[in-house]
This record gives structure tokens, C-alpha cells and sequence, in this order.
């Protein structure tokens, strides 16, 4: 079992003495450190601030939105990034929900999935660097062609030689067609909210998109790096019910409350009920009620929390279920050390 340190997004400002975490990431064997963009910080000069004092670990977007840039403008920031560390750069993408798409970036949100496949296609294209850069569309064409075009767009042939051709790009995907996508043109998935428990329906819809003509990679070859708090504590009661109000928010209130990305993932467990009542007592303003509302199972069905010899134990269990990379938060560098210390990288 591989681990990465998941800085995520920035709130009202930027978190104190994430760069002692990072080093302290670098030195105790983790593998991966990534950050993630919202509608705040972004996701790629964290990495590049952070990451210039680190030496081994891979540095990684989880996720770079596509709606954020172009894919041409997101294969720049990757090749820029895998230059400058030394080729440990990972291109973590990601289609985010209409919300953000559409009122945040004025993009359409529509296609995600044919959005996805282009982009990928676009980012390869520029890092294989063997001619200039050409697309169809409909979503990223190239030259752009639109009825507003002036005709003069030239195809191009990025200048910077990439460092690699095969710089990894993993996609972030929580629905069935969405991970089959992943499992076929992607080296990995970012996994959110995953559950060993639902291990051979995640396997059904992966194998589906190893399967198919053209696929990149196996499953021997493929990386599956799952978001989970890990969290060694005495105290399992108290820590869970600290995380039933960041459940409560994900489940009821990020997202539309009839295209939540995250809710789904949860009804797909088996908390239809559960799920209904966050999201109407979230969306009545009754943030307290909706936390108190999310059962302990929904919190410890996606999270490892308990004491050393539990943590080791479930930590096993996310890796018979084939999970391959756990990101995890940490708060210390004293946390950041026990971590590497529990689990056998």
C-alpha cells in the first residue's frame, strides 16, 4: 500500500505550515503528495511552491478541473511541472459538477464523459509531441473553427520538449460509466468516498473499461488511489462523530440537490434513506440536525479510524479490495510520521 498526503483546496486563506508536512511527506516514505482546486486556490503552483523542496515524492493534481483551462493549458502546467521536479509529476483530472462548470468557470457542463475522452486525447497528443496539435471537437477543436473564428488559427507543435511522453494522468470519477472511462484511457483513478465493501462492483465497472479496444493499461499496471481519513485515535466514538458534519456537507450540500455527485456515491452504498433526510435538513439550514443525522457506518464505511492495530487491520482490508494508493489528510508532522509508520508501503 502506497501513501499520498492530500492537501486538497485552500479556504479563507492559506493553510500555516503545510511546507513542514510536505517535507515531512518526503522523507517518511510516502509515495504521493497532491492538491486539489475548487473555486478558490488552484491545483498546480502549490505543488510547484511546496514540491521544489521535496526530492522523491510524485507530485499530483487531485483534481486539476478540466473547465479550469484548455487542455493544451493544462499539458503546459503538467510538462512544466514534471521539468521542474525531475519527472514525479501526475496529471490528476477531473470534471467537477455543473455548479462550479457552469457558475464559476461559464462553461457547459453537458458531455461529461465525451468531454473527458477529448481532453485526455488533446493532453496525450501534446505530450507525445510527434506533429502539431490537431482535434476535431466538438468540445476542444483545434484550430478553433467556430463561426467567430478568423480563420487564421495554426496548428502547433508545443515548443518545450515534454521530460515523458507517458506522464501518468489519473481521472477522478465516482459513477459506473465514469470509472469504466477511467479504467480505459486513464493510468489511474482517484477515488472518493470508496468503500471495500463494494469492491467487486467497483472491479465489474473497472474491467469493463480494461476490456475495451485500445484500453492503456491492465489492472496489474493501473494504480487506484482512494481518498480516506486515517485516523489513529484511543477515542473512535469522539472522532467520528467530528467527521459527521463533513459527511453531512458533502452528502447535503455540495452539489445541486438534484445532480450530487457525492450523494449518489452513498445512495450506490445502500443510505437512500439516510441521504434524503441530510440533504433536506442540510438545504433547511439545519446544518447541526443533518450532521447528527449521518449514521456512524456512513463515516467509518469510507474512513479508517481506530487504534493501531485497527487502522493496520482495515488499512489490509483497502488493499485485498484492491485499492493500491490511500490519500489521507494529516495535521502534524508528528501525524504525517506515525501514518508512514502504521502502514508498509
Amino acid at each position: 500500500m502506497k501513501l499520498g498526503l492530500q492537501l486538497g483546496y485552500w479556504p479563507a486563506q492559506p493553510p500555516a505550515k503545510v511546507g513542514e508536512l510536505v517535507q515531512a511527506a518526503d522523507r517518511s516514505g510516502f509515495d504521493t503528495v497532491v492538491t486539489a482546486e475548487s473555486w478558490g486556490s488552484d491545483a498546480f503552483t502549490p505543488l510547484a511552491w511546496w514540491g521544489s523542496a521535496t526530492e522523491r515524492v510524485r507530485l499530483g493534481t487531485s483534481v486539476a478541473q478540466l473547465s479550469a483551462r484548455t487542455p493544451t493549458a493544462a499539458a503546459m502546467a503538467a510538462l512544466t511541472l514534471d521539468h521542474l521536479s525531475g519527472g514525479r509529476a501526475i496529471l490528476g483530472l477531473g470534471v467537477s459538477g455543473p455548479q462550479v462548470v457552469e457558475g464559476w468557470y461559464g462553461q457547459p457542463f453537458g458531455k461529461p464523459l465525451a468531454r473527458t475522452r477529448e481532453y485526455v486525447r488533446v493532453v496525450r497528443s501534446v505530450l507525445a509531441r510527434t506533429g502539431p496539435v490537431v482535434s476535431p471537437g466538438p468540445h476542444y477543436p483545434l484550430p478553433y473553427a467556430g463561426p467567430d473564428a478568423t480563420g487564421l488559427g495554426k496548428p502547433l507543435k508545443v515548443m518545450t520538449h515534454p521530460l515523458r511522453a507517458d506522464l501518468p494522468i489519473w481521472l477522478g470519477a465516482e459513477g459506473p460509466r465514469n470509472v469504466a472511462l477511467t479504467a480505459e484511457i486513464a493510468d489511474g483513478w482517484l477515488a472518493i468516498y470508496y468503500s471495500p465493501r463494494l469492491a467487486p462492483m467497483y472491479d465489474e465497472w473497472l474491467d469493463e473499461g480494461f476490456a475495451r479496444e485500445g484500453a492503456r493499461r491492465t489492472r496489474a499496471d493501473f494504480e487506484i488511489a482512494a481518498s480516506c481519513q486515517v485516523i489513529v485515535t484511543e477515542d473512535r466514538a469522539g472522532e467520528i462523530a467530528r467527521l459527521k458534519p463533513v459527511v453531512a456537507l458533502y452528502v447535503g450540500g455540495m452539489g445541486a440537490p438534484e445532480l450530487n455527485f457525492h450523494a449518489q456515491v452513498y445512495r450506490r452504498m445502500g443510505y437512500e434513506r439516510e441521504v434524503a433526510e441530510i440533504t433536506e435538513l442540510f438545504r433547511s439550514d439545519r446544518k447541526a440536525d443533518a450532521a447528527a443525522a449521518v449514521p456512524d457506518e456512513m463515516v467509518t464505511e469510507t474512513m479508517i479510524i481506530g487504534d493501531a492495530e485497527q487502522v493496520r487491520s482495515e488499512v489490509d482490508r483497502w488493499a485485498a479490495a484492491g485499492v493500491t494508493m490511500l490519500l489521507l489528510t494529516a495535521r502534524s508532522v508528528a501525524q504525517v510520521t506515525q501514518l508512514a509508520t502504521l502502514v508498509d508501503s
